[in-house]
C-alpha cells in the first residue's frame, strides 16, 4: 500500500483515492512571465514522477496543471515591452512546454488558464459574498479570514498568530490584516473584465480554487506544489473552496522542498538564480531530471556543477548497462533460459520489489534509484555472453520497466554516420593485422570527434563524450 506524507496532518498516510482506481491530481503551475527556474523544475519533475508511479501501479490519473496567465509580473513585463499581457503569457507558455518536454515531464490531462475561467471565478466570488465569507470594498473584493474557523490548519498557525505576523497594510478597506484579495479593481495599464464590483481581474489564490473544483470536482485526491505555496496560497485555497462547498478541497496535500544553489537559497539578489533554459545550455536534459529525482522530494536539494557532474556519471552507468544488454542480444539466437538461470532472474526481480517498496514509501525516488543501481550491479555480475537470450531479454525488460517509471534512460542510441562506422571497421581490421599504430591513430581521431571506443569481450562499444 502506498503512503504519502500529508502536509495537512503532518504524517504519512495510506493513499486511498476517493474512487477506486481513479486519481484526481492538481499541481499548481507557473506564472508565465519568464522561463521557469530550477526550483520550479524540481516541483514539476517530482510530481510528474508521482503521476507516472501512480499510473504504473494501475491508477487512471487525471492530472491538471494550471497556467497563471494574468498577474502583476505579466502586466509589468507587457507594459515594458509595449505588448499585451496575452502576448507575454502565450509566449512563455510555449517556452514552458519546450523546457518541460526536454526534462521529460509528461503533458498534463489539461492546462486551464485564468483568462479562460473568468466567468466561473466571478460566480465563485459571488457565492462567497452571499455566504458571508467575502466582502466588497471600493471595487475590490476580499476574503474574510475571521469567518473561516479553520483558517491556518494547513500551515498550523492560528488566526491570532497570522494576524500578529502579518505585514503592516496601508489598505484600510480590509477588515483584518490576514484578509486577502479575490478581485482587484482595474488600474491604468492593466487588463480588466466586467464584474458586479468593478472592471478588474482575479486575485491569485481564487484561480486555483475555481479550476481545481471545475475540472476535478469538489474534493480531489492530491493537491501538490512547492513548499513555498503552503502559506499563503494553499491555505487560502482551502479557506475559499471549503467555505464554498462545505467539503474538504483535497484528501492529501503534498509539497516539494526547496532547491538551494551551492547551499544558499536561490535569489536574484545573490546572483544565483537559474532558469532551466540556462542549465539546459550546459547540461543534458536527462541529467537535470536525474539530479532532481536523486533526493527525496521532501528533503532540500542542493544544486551545483559538481553534483550535476556526479549525476551525469551515474546516468552514464545506467546507459552503459542498457547498451551492454542490447549488445549481448545482437548476436543471440532464440534460446530459452538454461539450468540455474531462473535463480538469477529471481535475484534480479528482488530489486523490483525494493524499487516498489521505496516508491510506496512517500515516493522515495532516492531509494528507488539505489534499487536500480543494485539491479545494474546484479546484471553486470550475472549476465554475460554465456547467458541465454531469454534471460538477457528479461533483464533488459526489467531494467527498462523500472527506469521508465522515473522517466529515465529513454533516449534512443544514436546512429553513427557512415564515415565513423567505416573508421571503426578500419580500426578493427588494423588490429587483426597487428597494425597497432594505425588502430591507435583511428581511436585518437575518433576521440577528437567526441567518440570514445571501448574494447570489451562482447566487441567494440562506443559512446559520446
Amino acid at each position: 500500500m502506498m503512503k504519502l506524507f500529508n502536509t495537512l496532518t503532518r504524517q504519512k498516510e495510506e493513499f486511498v483515492p476517493i474512487t477506486p482506481g481513479e486519481v484526481k491530481m492538481y499541481v499548481c503551475g507557473p506564472t508565465v512571465y519568464n522561463y521557469f527556474h530550477i526550483g520550479n523544475a524540481r516541483t514539476f519533475t517530482v510530481f510528474d514522477a508521482m503521476r507516472r508511479y501512480l499510473e504504473y501501479r494501475g491508477f487512471n490519473v487525471t492530472y491538471v496543471q494550471n497556467f497563471t496567465d494574468v498577474d502583476d509580473k505579466i502586466i509589468k513585463k507587457a507594459n515594458e515591452e509595449g505588448v499585451t499581457s496575452k502576448d507575454i503569457s502565450e509566449r512563455y507558455i510555449e517556452e514552458y512546454f519546450k523546457d518541460a518536454d526536454a526534462i521529460g515531464i509528461k503533458r498534463a490531462t489539461m492546462y486551464p488558464k485564468v483568462t479562460e475561467n473568468i466567468n466561473e471565478i466571478i460566480d465563485f466570488i459571488k457565492k462567497l459574498i452571499d455566504k458571508g465569507y467575502a466582502y466588497e470594498a471600493l471595487g475590490d473584493v476580499y476574503y474574510n479570514t475571521n469567518k473561516f474557523n479553520e483558517y491556518g490548519k494547513l500551515s498550523k498557525q492560528s488566526i491570532e498568530e497570522l494576524e500578529a505576523g502579518a505585514r503592516i497594510d496601508v489598505n484600510e478597506a480590509k477588515k483584518s490584516p490576514t484578509d486577502f484579495v479575490l478581485w482587484k479593481k482595474q488600474k491604468p495599464g492593466e487588463p480588466g473584465w466586467d464584474s458586479p464590483w468593478s472592471k478588474g481581474r482575479p486575485g491569485w489564490h481564487i484561480e486555483c480554487s475555481v479550476m481545481a473544483t471545475k475540472y476535478l470536482g469538489e474534493t480531489i485526491d492530491i493537491h501538490a506544489g512547492g513548499q513555498d505555496l503552503t502559506f499563503p496560497h494553499h491555505e487560502n485555497e482551502i479557506a475559499q473552496s471549503e467555505a464554498f462547498t462545505g467539503k474538504p478541497l483535497s484528501r492529501y496535500w503534498t509539497h516539494a522542498a526547496f532547491l538551494n544553489i551551492n547551499n544558499e537559497k536561490m535569489s536574484k539578489s545573490k546572483n544565483n538564480f537559474f532558469n532551466v533554459r540556462d542549465i539546459l545550455a550546459e547540461f543534458d536534459s536527462e541529467v537535470v531530471r536525474f539530479f532532481l529525482l536523486s533526493a527525496h522530494y521532501r528533503s532540500p536539494i542542493n544544486f551545483g556543477r559538481e553534483l550535476m557532474q556526479q549525476a551525469k556519471n551515474a546516468l552514464d552507468r545506467l546507459y552503459n548497462s542498457k547498451e551492454n544488454l542490447e549488445h549481448l542480444l545482437k548476436n543471440k539466437d532464440k534460446e530459452a533460459m538454461k539450468h540455474g538461470e531462473e535463480e538469477v532472474l529471481q535475484s534480479l526481480l528482488s530489486h523490483k520489489d525494493k524499487f516498489i517498496t521505496a516508491m510506496d514509501d512517500d515516493l522515495n525516488t532516492a531509494d528507488a534509484i539505489a534499487a536500480i543501481f543494485e539491479l545494474v550491479k546484479d546484471i553486470n555480475t550475472n549476465i554475460d555472453v554465456e547467458a541465454s537470450k531469454e534471460l538477457i531479454e528479461k533483464s533488459l525488460e526489467l531494467f527498462k520497466e523500472l527506469t521508465a517509471v522515473l522517466g529515465l534512460v529513454n533516449k534512443k542510441q544514436e546512429n553513427l554516420d557512415d564515415k565513423i562506422e567505416m573508421l571503426i571497421e578500419k580500426r578493427q581490421k588494423a588490429r587483426k593485422e597487428r597494425d597497432f599504430a594505425l588502430a591507435d591513430k583511428i581511436r585518437d581521431d575518433l576521440k577528437a570527434q567526441g567518440i570514445v571506443l571501448e574494447d570489451t569481450p562482447q566487441g567494440v562499444k562506443w559512446k559520446r563524450i
